[in-house]
């Protein structure tokens, strides 16, 4: 006859229903705690919030201080004005001497107060009266400024000679003049040289050649009498513009012929 075991279960006082227990127990304290923690925070934000917003009403502003306009006008009237600053007095005395080239004259002619001429560094700053008799570095007290005249050269302004120039009438010169001015060169005769220079003139106002230089030239030999015979010829009729002589560029041609 076979032996039969025994097995004996013990129910175990741990268990899931036990952990789900201890589960909700412990989630329910944690927020409990997590929302006392929050509304300490709050409770502190405020009561800091309170603290910082007293200091600032706490703070003092500068007394303002309130006038009237008649208050102001009142102080002014009653402050005295200070005196003005004395003025300068410029002393710009210049020399004793007159101004002018000594003339000798008869001893009885002479008068008393009869000064010294002056002498070359002082003949800019003297006058034909003479000055006071104390010479500061500057001009003669009785030198009248007002009818001084003063000549002021003003200078024309040459125009390029490429530079276009619209006249009514341009510079006028006298070519059959002009070729008895001509000295043929000795060299470009013996070598048997004829040809044509061109030069460029440029005539002023008053007809004078200014300035003048080779636009072309069939030989060099012939250039310099070309130049020679334009500084020779006198007095050109000057360009016309606007019923006005006008300074004004012109091309003069030159034949060198040999006969």
């Amino acid at each position: 006859m076979a032996a039969t075991t025994t097995v004996e279960l013990k129910r175990s006082d741990y268990g899931a229903v036990e952990l789900k227990e201890w589960i909700k127990k412990h989630t329910l304290r944690a927020f409990l705690i997590t929302m006392g923690l929050l509304l300490l925070f709050l409770i502190a934000y405020l009561v800091l919030s309170n603290v910082s917003d007293e200091s600032k009403k706490k703070v003092k502003l500068a007394p303002i201080a309130k006038m009237k306009l008649e208050d102001i006008i009142m102080e002014d009237m009653t402050e005295e004005a200070a005196p003005p600053p004395p003025t300068q007095q410029v002393i710009n005395t210049g020399p004793a001497a007159r101004a002018g080239t000594p003339v000798p004259v008869p001893e009885a002619d002479l008068k008393e107060d009869l000064k010294e001429f002056a002498a070359m560094d002082e003949l800019g700053r003297a006058s034909a009266e003479g000055g006071d008799g104390v010479d500061l570095g500057g001009f003669a007290s009785n030198i009248d400024f007002d009818q001084t005249e003063v000549k002021v050269e003003v200078r024309e302004e040459e125009p390029a000679p490429d530079e276009f120039i619209p006249v009514e009438k341009e510079p006028g010169v006298d070519l059959a003049k002009l070729q008895q001015k001509i000295e043929y060169p000795d060299l470009a005769r013996r070598a048997g040289i004829e040809g044509k220079v061109i030069v460029r003139v440029l005539v002023g106002k008053n007809g004078k050649a200014k300035k003048s230089f080779v636009e072309y030239s069939d030989s060099e030999l012939l250039n310099e009498a070309a130049i020679n015979a334009i500084k020779s010829y006198g007095t050109f009729t000057p360009a016309i513009q606007n019923g006005q002589p006008v300074t004004c560029w012109v091309s003069i041609p030159i034949t060198f012929t040999l006969r």
